[in-house]
């Protein structure tokens, strides 16, 4: 799976390398040397970060899923329960 950025994203992190660069490098990159940086760091390292992401959601999801339970229980022969509340009101 390739991970793709939108272009206006993609344009913003090019002109935020560009940044970092002008502002922590002795030398400075170009628009061009900036997006090729770009795509390596995303094609090397975008996947890690990405299966991380994946790996809360699940974590997350799993501790929603085993909550469910207490959401959606019912408990079960409660008819005569509610009669007995019923008459005792009476």
């Amino acid at each position: 799976m390739t991970i793709e950025i939108p272009k206006e994203a993609r344009q913003q992190a090019i002109a935020s390398i560009e940044r970092y660069f002008q502002e922590n490098m002795d030398d400075r990159i170009g628009n061009i040397a900036a997006g090729a940086l770009l795509g390596f760091f995303i094609e090397e390292i975008g996947p890690l970060i990405y299966n991380m992401a994946v790996a809360e959601v699940q974590e997350r999801l799993q501790v929603r899923v085993m909550e469910i339970d207490l959401e959606v229980n019912k408990d079960a022969f409660q008819y005569w329960r509610k009669v007995d509340q019923a008459k005792r009101k009476k």
